[in-house]
């Protein structure tokens, strides 16, 4: 019996639509992730996008455990020296929720290209409304 390995045209991706209440941030980026990925099909194939579109609503109502939400920082760098920068979940929290949700997601895909393909297929709002009804998501 011959491996079965996905090509890119032949699988038709599906929408699926999550809302983020109530859910922890590190289990809800996992199910996203493997989402994005195809992992949940049975014709999953590693080197090629057999994932699916996501829509994540209500972002800011995501839940941390613990004390990350005054602990967890996230770090940017100009590239300029003494130019690092902290920003506290509680921050992110307030001005863009989407971003927490999006970079929880993106460190738990592979470093390539194709990830950057999968990140694509990812779309977080805030809040209950989307644009993206059209599609016909179904519930994750």
């Amino acid at each position: 019996m011959k491996s079965y390995l996905a090509k890119s045209g032949e699988i038709a991706p599906r929408w699926y639509v999550v809302d983020a209440t109530g859910q922890v941030l590190g289990r809800l980026a996992v199910r996203i992730a493997n989402v994005l990925r195809g992992r949940h099909r049975p014709t999953y194939t590693p080197q090629t996008d057999t994932g699916d579109y996501v829509i994540v609503i209500n972002a800011d109502k995501v839940v941390v455990t613990g004390r990350k939400e005054d602990q967890k920082t996230y770090m940017f760098y100009s590239g300029y020296v003494g130019n690092e920068k902290y920003r506290s979940l509680r921050e992110f929290r307030s001005r863009r929720p989407e971003f927490v949700i999006e970079h929880a997601v993106q460190g738990m895909l592979p470093k390539n290209r194709l990830a950057r393909q999968m990140m694509k297929k990812l779309r977080v709002y805030r809040g209950a409304e989307h644009p993206h009804a059209s599609q016909n998501p179904t519930t994750l």
